[in-house]
């Protein structure tokens, strides 16, 4: 008896072992939530003169948080965490937007204080980890630093919220036509990105000790995430082969 030829399976294609593993259809979120990131930023100061501007200035809150979980969802584990902490984000800034008088201004800044640290640590802990330089891990570089300064935008709103009296503020303003009050979400936005860049053109001043240590960790912050994250992309893309498909692309 002829024994007869088995047939073999397909051989995979060359470069699939080089091809990074995907968690369902997450990967290709980070450019989505980079996206979003810069339409609520940029979006945010005219909101305050539009009719429903905190309604809509919330909704692309809730769009950025969510895009935020798949944007770091690689696996089960960490989609579930993200979602964890994701909700109690979007419920307390609902709750504070419709009855303002049942959750205290400082609940919503702690909550997104909690996940904008939670993703924050994944987008980094993604660009320490990755084997190459691609489009995917520079929407990444690029998302952490507008995570940063909306990481201590919530971190000055509640520093903010804890010091209400308006004898002793944290945050004064330099501007002769202002009248004093209470630190407003732009105005937190604003004071904390000029901060990150180390700007600080000085209309609005920390006085509380709190405030003037989160301004200074985050001027210290924002400098070494420059450096350090440019030379991690200069390693990694010094390290890939002249050959490589990201540096033919």
């Amino acid at each position: 008896m002829t024994d007869e030829p088995q047939l073999k399976p397909p051989a995979a294609p060359a470069d699939s072992a080089d091809r990074p593993s995907r968690s369902g259809n997450f990967r290709s979120s980070v450019a989505q939530f980079l996206g979003a990131l810069v339409l609520m930023l940029f979006a945010a100061p005219f909101l305050d003169e539009l009719e429903y501007g905190q309604a809509i200035d919330s909704l692309l809150i809730t769009l950025v948080l969510i895009l935020g979980v798949l944007a770091v969802g690689r696996s089960h584990r960490t989609l579930v965490m993200g979602a964890v902490l994701m909700m109690p984000a979007i419920l307390t800034r609902w709750i504070h937007h419709f009855q303002p008088d049942l959750v205290p201004v400082t609940i919503p800044s702690i909550t997104a204080l909690i996940f904008v640290g939670f993703v924050e640590f994944q987008l980094l802990h993604f660009i320490f980890r990755t084997p190459r330089v691609n489009s995917e891990v520079l929407c990444a570089g690029i998302s952490g630093y507008l995570l940063l300064g909306i990481l201590w935008t919530s971190a000055y709103m509640l520093v903010a919220g804890l010091n209400p009296d308006a004898a002793h503020p944290a945050f004064s303003f330099n501007i002769s036509n202002v009248s004093a009050h209470s630190l407003t979400q732009f105005e937190a936005y604003y004071f904390s990105f000029i901060t990150l860049s180390t700007v600080g053109y000085g209309d609005i001043t920390p006085l509380s000790n709190g405030a003037r240590t989160l301004a200074m960790t985050e001027a210290m912050t924002g400098t070494l995430y420059m450096a350090v994250l440019i030379s991690r992309l200069v390693a990694l893309y010094s390290s890939q082969g002249p050959d490589s498909p990201e540096r033919k692309d």
